[in-house]
């Protein structure tokens, strides 16, 4: 889930639609049909798929890029990134199956569009963020961490990533600048999703507590 303009955008995984909402919780725009899933030849979430398709099938996070147009990532039974017009106009698609060339990702998990429209696709099972510009054109990929989960970027223009257990590590939050440079890094409870507010607090959504932790920035 993202807000942007004080509009909500939130992924149906099961349904293989997305939608947005306005703070009160009036739909404003569904992308995709509910319970049509495209083809990927994909019938478990998590698998690499054996081809990748249009929307949707399982997707997993719908954000609004600067330039009013919607980006989703499509993970959980496809490999792909969607990119849409403000209307809902599909623009292009782009992603393979695979888990070594840019461009391929085996469970793109969160998407994140910073000021300048470059897309950021925490591409989880793979355990890198791969970066985009808003053609889906390759700038380079960030990696050495655990399965990213999710990733937001604060008003300070850093960029905070929630990671799964990896390499006998337990689950992180990672803070990073622009070039991908780690500036802290800490252990965490298992989180699925993270968000930093205005005074540069943080917020971590756990799956298995269900519950939300909360971290304090010193000042």
């Amino acid at each position: 889930m993202s807000i942007a303009d004080d509009v909500v955008y939130m992924t149906d995984r099961d349904d293989s639609v997305t939608v947005s909402y306005t703070l009160e919780g009036k739909p404003l725009l569904t992308l995709g049909e509910r319970g049509v899933h495209s083809d990927t030849g994909c019938d478990a979430a998590g698998d690499m798929v054996p081809r990748a398709a249009g929307p949707f099938n399982y997707p997993t996070e719908m954000v609004k890029g600067p330039s009013g147009d919607i980006y989703v990532s499509d993970g959980y039974r496809n490999s792909r990134v969607h990119k849409f017009t403000a209307d809902g106009e599909l623009i292009k698609s782009w992603g393979t199956p695979g888990s070594s060339e840019p461009g391929e990702f085996h469970l793109p998990h969160s998407v994140l569009v910073d000021r300048e429209e470059k897309v950021y696709v925490c591409d989880r099972t793979n355990r890198r963020i791969q970066i985009f510009d808003s053609e889906g054109e390759f700038i380079t990929m960030w990696t050495g961490m655990g399965g990213p989960n999710n990733i937001v970027q604060g008003v300070d223009g850093l960029f905070y990533i929630c990671e799964q257990e990896a390499d006998g590590n337990p689950p992180r939050v990672t803070v990073r600048d622009g070039d991908g440079a780690v500036l802290a890094r800490w252990d965490v409870r298992h989180a699925h999703g993270i968000w930093v507010d205005s005074q540069g607090d943080i917020y971590l959504g756990l799956t298995t507590s269900r519950s939300v932790d909360k971290y304090l920035r010193v000042r």
